[in-house]
């Protein structure tokens, strides 16, 4: 149950990690693009919002990986995008 579950977790948030990053791309192409100063607010604020998430995410992978297995998380991080088709 060690291994396998530790290694669900990390495929996990590297999932929502990369959801994360979809969205806060959607919201960087729709900056300043309406006349309504509100919208343009809304979506700084949502924006604003991904990117704190997305750090927070990074953060909470980076306490979860193995320390010293870069060449691992890297192998793991392929076959998580590939499975869910990224």
């Amino acid at each position: 149950m060690g291994d396998d579950y530790a290694r669900g977790q990390r495929d996990g948030v590297r999932l929502a990690l990369a959801v994360l990053e979809a969205e806060e791309a959607k919201w960087a192409v729709l900056l300043g693009e309406s006349r309504s100063w509100r919208t343009n607010r809304t979506r700084e604020v949502r924006h604003k919002t991904l990117q704190v998430a997305q750090t927070r995410v990074q953060t909470l992978l980076n306490r979860l990986s193995p320390k010293g297995a870069i060449a691992e998380v890297d192998s793991e991080l392929v076959a998580a995008l590939e499975k869910a088709g990224l």
